[in-house]
């Protein structure tokens, strides 16, 4: 008989779903409608095979981190859970390179003192002490690099971003978080165009991505549309431009938002003048980073353009 465990403890899951047996158990798990429609019930497999029904509807992404419905899962085997979003591990990793990738954001690279799994575009926490911390997205890709790649935007009077600017040197041991979030690149569809559209450090999760689906041997079109105010603001152009040369398929569009531009550069807002060139999205791929309320907009607009909602990843910040 499949066995549930949870906590370091195994219950005997019998005809129940694996949500009936928790909760019978006196474990509080959040759930709604017991019929694997409103996804508040998601929780974690450590271990184990999932039945495919479990994973009915929910993005490719989290059935990637082996995210599950266990509402509708009854195990064939014995598997072990674990609650969405608990247990986050923490790493002592060395700051091995730090540099100025334009005048307000650097490029930092982190090298954890032990292994550690992510997905390019994920997203890591970077402690400054127990009470201070704040997310960075990775640009890196575990199989290209052998660091950890963050871009980090300096904030007026930021409390994270003054410590990192001016206290963070090359060679200084730091506490990260593991890595986070559903905004990477799933194999499995090498022919389907996707869109990037970023802001600001919003491109170091898209570089990331771009590289890992290059890497995966993509074939559909990849499209980035990287905006700015100003030229001052691009970074890892000359990178982009390569990647561009040497792969057909990728596309990398800069937007200036304010003022003119060389021909190197389109003008206009980002998401708009990445929807005038791609106005129709259906069956498309969509990562959206960078500004809050870019992001927001361009999901409604993405959406309205075709994309389906399951293909629509944002990591707004």
């Amino acid at each position: 008989m499949p066995k549930v465990i949870y906590g370091g403890q195994s219950y005997e899951c019998g005809d129940q779903s694996v949500l009936d047996c928790l909760t019978a158990q006196g474990i509080n798990i959040p759930s709604a409608c017991h019929s694997g429609i409103c996804q508040t019930c998601m929780i974690q497999a450590v271990s184990g095979n999932i039945p495919q029904r479990a994973q009915a509807g929910l993005k490719d992404t989290l059935a990637a981190q082996k995210y599950f419905l266990p509402c509708v899962c009854h195990p064939e085997e014995d598997i072990e859970v674990a609650l969405y979003g608990k247990g986050q591990l923490k790493f002592q990793a060395q700051v091995t390179c730090i540099e100025f990738l334009n005048a307000d954001i650097l490029g930092i690279r982190i090298k954890p003192a032990r292994p550690f799994e992510y997905k390019a575009g994920q997203f890591i926490s970077l402690f400054k002490d127990e009470a201070t911390a704040r997310c960075y997205s990775l640009a890196s890709v575990p199989e290209l690099d052998d660091e950890l790649f963050i871009n980090v935007r300096k904030v007026p009077n930021g409390q994270m971003t003054g410590w990192i600017f001016d206290t963070v040197r090359t060679g200084d041991t730091v506490t990260i978080s593991g890595a986070s979030g559903d905004c990477f690149y799933v194999p499995g569809k090498p022919e389907q165009n996707i869109l990037l559209i970023g802001t600001g450090s919003g491109l170091a999760p898209l570089y990331g991505i771009i590289r890992d689906a290059i890497r995966n041997g993509h074939t559909g079109c990849i499209s980035l549309y990287h905006g700015s105010l100003n030229t001052a603001g691009f970074y890892l152009v000359d990178a982009l431009r390569e990647l561009a040369r040497e792969h057909p398929n990728f596309k990398y569009v800069p937007c200036v938002s304010e003022g003119n531009a060389s021909q190197d550069y389109a003008t206009g807002m980002v998401a708009e003048v990445a929807l005038q060139n791609n106005p129709v999205l259906s069956g498309w791929r969509v990562y959206l980073c960078g500004n809050p309320d870019m992001v927001k907009s361009a999901q409604q607009k993405t959406f309205l353009a075709g994309a389906s909602l399951r293909e629509i990843f944002a990591d707004p910040f």
